[in-house]
């Protein structure tokens, strides 16, 4: 297991060799130099963070350049199936050859997906190069979060999740303002470029300054076997389900023939992949992801965290512009003070489940959660600015208080040769959330507003737009609509908004419901956690588990 030697007094307290309890198949731990990695592991996280975010001000340049407009949508969707497909297979390549590959690996199948992409010629090299870039930004995701959870005790925890935290809220306001300058005043392809030298940087920290334990073989001597087949299902289960999710709807009706073959498929395909796993001697996903209630409890949950996170990250800047009439920066920030409030809450996060358990903090923090989402549909309407904006502040501020927890207390109850599996299994559902969250929300939105549209009054009927993105390029030119027209569109975002929100409530009410019922009301501690530890949860230390117990 990684371990850190942070002065002398600790390496005479551990010994010569500073040996210390690792995980099943650890030989012994190794020192790093914790400064070097977590700034390692920081940048790592700016990468994966900024790049869906810079990317999305320059789709016109890149449009106006490459062509291709009809497909631009899978410069997003193809990134996003590639990490999503990928994480469960690095989380478990993770256990078994370490994290340092892996997290190099990724980095640097990262940065080659970015030069690729710097030189695309059209839209259809440019989605390729962004699949690429996505079998990196899978392995960055995973691992950094498994490499963080290795290196600090579970009190110590809090500190560098809000560390990275932060670095994913300050890109996520960054990204497309810088985004937007590289497009106006360069050339598109910086926008990828920008990427080498970030990269480089982290690369080079973790070459040198992090040592990862030396794993150790199979009682027979043999190297590790690793589940391809299990790993080739999945792939093409989770592909096809995506690619389903994504284009339905949009790309073709949901009941048509493409829809219903690609569901078809998914469903043989995780039928396969059960059958596969089953039988493998190392299986990708293990039985013990779902039948560990810990685990199965918080994958859940975070599976309902990713579905209702859509409402604000997709529906409020189109709410903020079309029905408060903002401007693209001032809509930007009400979505933005949620990143402020959420690292902030996560890292005091431990000062609640310290003296209430972990359990009982997620339960506060998705009541809340609940609560606020409840509250935005009773905004008047056309209200200030600083109405929603408040709600999202306090929105993050509840979901600092729900995830992280979770996340902490599922990698301290395993131990080094699970916890890269066990990370990557709530991280891929929280992203399967999203996806499906995606979909869901998005035929909300148009059957609202198809409806409010179909019983528009007669006298605006004719020449009125028929979905929510034409609605908004409408706004954006309401000169050219009557003031009527232009305030029944508005009062129809207004309401499909609301509609969105009360969704997103009722998967904050399934998040909870899972804690409730199936996580332990005293999270187990493995033995590699227990330094450091809370009181309220370790008392209820667990041991070492089997692979697949």
């Amino acid at each position: 297991m990684s371990r850190i030697t942070q002065d002398s007094h600790s390496a005479g307290r551990n010994g010569a060799g500073n040996q210390r309890p690792g995980g099943p198949g650890a030989t012994g731990p190794a020192t790093s130099r914790r400064g070097p990695v977590v700034a390692a592991l920081m940048l790592g996280m700016a990468l994966a963070a900024l790049d869906s975010t810079i990317i999305a001000t320059a789709i016109p340049q890149i449009v106006g350049d490459l062509g291709g407009f009809a497909v631009f949508s899978w410069l997003f969707s193809g990134y996003l199936l590639a990490v999503t497909v990928t994480l469960p297979v690095y989380g478990k390549l993770s256990d078994t050859y370490g994290r340092k590959p892996i997290l190099v690996t990724g980095i640097a199948l990262f940065l080659l997906g970015s030069l690729a992409c710097a030189g695309a010629w059209n839209m259809a090299s440019l989605i390729a190069f962004r699949v690429l870039q996505g079998l990196g930004g899978g392995a960055l995701q995973g691992t950094v979060q498994t490499i963080a959870a290795d290196l600090y005790p579970m009190k110590e925890r809090p500190k560098i999740q809000a560390r990275l935290s932060s670095v994913w809220a300050a890109s996520s306001v960054a990204g497309p303002g810088l985004g937007g300058l590289l497009a106006a005043y360069g050339d598109w392809r910086w926008i990828f470029l920008v990427n080498l030298p970030v990269g480089a940087l982290a690369l080079w920290l973790i070459v040198r300054h992090f040592h990862d334990s030396e794993r150790a073989r199979t009682a027979a001597g043999q190297r590790p076997r690793v589940d391809w087949p299990g790993a080739l299902a999945i792939f093409a289960c989770g592909g096809l389900l995506l690619t389903a999710l994504v284009q339905g709807g949009t790309a073709w009706p949901w009941l048509s023939a493409p829809s219903l073959l690609l569901l078809a498929g998914s469903a043989l395909c995780a039928a396969g992949t059960v059958v596969i796993e089953r039988r493998a001697a190392e299986p990708i996903i293990p039985g013990w992801v779902w039948r560990r209630r810990t685990i199965s409890a918080v994958n859940l949950a975070l599976g309902a965290l990713g579905l209702l996170m859509v409402a604000p990250t997709t529906f409020l800047p189109t709410y903020a512009q079309t029905v408060l009439g903002l401007g693209p920066i001032p809509a930007g920030f009400v979505l933005s003070v949620m990143t402020v409030s959420w690292p902030i809450s996560a890292a005091f996060s431990s000062r609640v489940y310290t003296r209430t358990g972990i359990r009982n903090c997620a339960l506060l923090g998705m009541a809340a959660t609940g609560l606020i989402l409840l509250a935005f549909p009773l905004l008047p309407y056309r209200g200030a600015a600083w109405q929603p904006a408040l709600l999202m502040l306090a929105l993050g501020a509840a979901l600092g208080l729900f995830q992280l927890p979770l996340i902490i207390g599922v990698q301290s109850s395993v131990g080094y040769a699970e916890r890269g599996t066990a990370t990557a299994s709530i991280l891929f559902c929280r992203q399967v959330g999203q996806s499906i969250g995606a979909a869901l929300f998005g035929a909300i939105a148009n059957a609202t507003l198809n409806d409010r549209l179909a019983h528009a009054p007669s006298a605006i009927r004719t020449g009125l737009p028929h979905d929510l993105d034409a609605v908004s390029h409408a706004l954006e030119h309401a000169g050219a609509l009557t003031a009527r027209t232009a305030d029944y569109l508005r009062r129809a975002v207004d309401t499909t908004v609301h509609h969105v929100y009360l969704g997103a409530a009722a998967a904050a009410a399934l998040a909870l419901l899972a804690v409730l019922l199936l996580a332990p009301h005293r999270f187990p501690v493995h033995a590699d956690a227990r330094t450091g530890t809370s009181p309220t949860d370790a008392a209820t230390p667990a041991a070492p588990a089997a692979p697949n117990s």
